[in-house]
This record gives structure tokens, sequence and C-alpha cells, in this order.
């Protein structure tokens, strides 16, 4: 088995090494990493109803989107992740039990009595300090999850609270829990550092021929490559939401606007303004020209920023009509 201590904090870097490991090695292996702040959305996520936008661009925090299904999480430095991957061809797929259970192990090492909640959750007094999610490649199965421990609650919260848009669509929405942090639970004090090498040399001690990998040139120049062809774009991230349905209404200086616009795959397919503003010109000009465009704030502001919005929206301005539509 390969063991993997990362040093690597890019989240970008961390997904792509992941799927590299898993898609490209015969050997068994188990990771430890921890990323900058940063939102990680499930593979079947709708990007738009799971963040709250304006948090996370205020803030610099990345949006990436896993190869794995289930919720979205929040990382930061105070978040080790930890990561399986086990070559088995048989039933182990959403078999949680079988990968949590070294990290239960561990946590009692440390007398701490953690377990395995529901379909994929680890608790400690059922609160929630884990959530943990799989995939499948060829005969490869790749489990990861998150273990909280002094993670910041406030900007966890924040990031995942998206404002209340009605979305309608297909994405898999997370599910609020009551959350902790581990640090919280242990008798004797230690750091997110200190707790991560008790984990890697506690896992390692059941493998007698354990030995931690360095990173070849090779191999993060490969990773590199993933990382900026796949886990950086605007296509992963946010092209790949499912496709879904916003309405909002908001009153301005200018009157009621309302929006119903259906995204797919990231790209406006269909869009509708009603209100009871005034304007001079017919906005289905407007409402054509966003249609087939890119469902991105810089993408809509640059069309819209071709019109004279004052014309068709009186009193009311393209940073209005942003936050109608994000």
């Amino acid at each position: 088995m390969l063991y993997i201590d990362s040093q690597i904090t890019n989240p970008y870097f961390n997904l792509a090494f992941e799927e590299y490991f898993l898609k490209n090695f015969s050997e068994e292996c188990f990771f430890l990493w921890r990323n900058k702040p940063a939102v990680i959305l499930g593979k079947n996520q709708n990007a738009y109803s799971e963040i709250n936008l304006n948090y996370v661009k205020e803030n610099n925090i990345p949006v990436v989107r896993r190869i794995t299904g289930g919720g979205a999480v929040f990382h930061d430095l105070g978040n080790i992740n930890f990561t399986f991957i086990s070559n088995n061809p048989t039933n182990t797929f959403a078999d949680f039990r079988r990968f949590t259970a070294p990290i239960i192990d561990a946590l009692k090492e440390l007398s701490i009595n953690a377990e395995l909640s529901g379909r994929n959750d680890l608790t400690i007094d059922g609160l929630k300090f884990s959530g943990n999610a799989q995939c499948k490649f060829k005969n490869r199965i790749m489990h990861h999850g998150t273990l909280l421990f002094s993670s910041n609650m406030k900007n966890l919260s924040e990031a995942l609270n998206p404002r209340p848009i009605k979305f309608q669509g297909k994405g898999v929405q997370s599910v609020a829990s009551r959350i902790t942090n581990i640090d919280k639970h242990l008798k004797t004090p230690m750091d997110v550092t200190e707790f991560k090498s008790f984990l890697m040399k506690f896992v390692m001690a059941s493998d007698e021929n354990a030995a931690l990998h360095e990173l070849t040139d090779e191999e993060i120049n490969n990773i590199n490559k993933l990382m900026t062809e796949k886990y950086m774009t605007w296509e992963w991230n946010f092209g790949n939401s499912p496709k879904f349905n916003l309405t909002n209404e908001k009153k301005f200086d200018g009157g009621i606007v309302e929006v119903n616009l259906n995204v797919d795959k990231g790209f406006i397919k269909n869009i509708k303004f009603f209100g009871d503003f005034f304007g001079q010109k017919d906005i289905k000009e407007i409402e054509d020209a966003l249609t087939g465009a890119k469902h991105s704030e810089e993408d809509v502001y640059k069309i819209l920023a071709n019109f004279d919005i004052n014309s068709y929206f009186s009193n009311i301005t393209i940073d209005n009509l942003i936050q109608l539509m994000f």
C-alpha cells in the first residue's frame, strides 16, 4: 500500500491528486491531506444552490467539484481529509463501515467514542465530524472523508449557506447537520498537525511493510496537468451543475423584477423577466442576448454591459440584475 502524508494545501491539486492515483496506479493507497479554505462540491450537485456565492467571492474561497457523490463540504486547515483507494471488484462500493473503521479505532486510542451514523457520517455523541463519499473506477474503489478537527465553524456555516433563492432541479442537496470538532473531545490536547501525524502512524502500524511515499517530479507534473485541464476549469466546477430552474424576485428602486431561467450544463437555455418595472425598450432583446450564455456573473455582466439597461429597466442597474440571477 502507498502511504502519502501530503503537505500540499491547494484544493485543485489535491482533488486531481486523488483522481490521478485512482486511475493510473494499481497499488492500494492511503492518503492524508488538508486544503486551504475551499468549498468541495459533490459530483452531482448544483453549485449555485449549495453555496453562498457572495461569501465565497468576497473571501476568495475556491469552489471545486470532486468525482464522488454526496453533499457539499467546507475544507480549511483545521480539517483533515483521508483517502483510501482499494482494489476490490466485489461488493465494496457503498461499504462505508470498512473504510471508516480505522478512523473509529484511531479515535478510540484517544478515548473518543465515535461511530458510523446513517449512511455515511461519523459522529461523536450524535454530533457529526466526518462526511464520507465513494466512487468506483474499473476494479478500484476510492473512499474519502473529512475529519473536522479544529475547523472554523462560522466560515463553514457561511460558505455553505445559500441565499434564499428558489431552485428546482435534479442536483443533490446537502443536508444540514449538527457538527463538532474532534479537538473538543480530546482528553489530552494536540493540534491538527499532531493529530494528522498520529492518524498516519496508527493506520501504518497495521502494515509491517508500510513506508511513506514521496511524490516524484513526474507524478507532480501529471497531477498539475490534470489540475489545470480539469479541476481549475469553469466547465468542471460550474458547467457540470445539473439542469435546474431558478426563480427569484427582488424589489428595487425601479420596481419589482422577477426572473425565471433554465440552466443546463452551466448555460442559460431560457430566461424571462417579469415585474411592475417600467422601460422604453422591449426586454426580449436582453432575454435573447442572454440565451445561450454561460450562467456566470462575469459573462452575464459583459452581455448586459452592451445595453443601456435603464432603457429596459427604468431605475434598475446591471448590478441589480446580477443580484437577481445569482
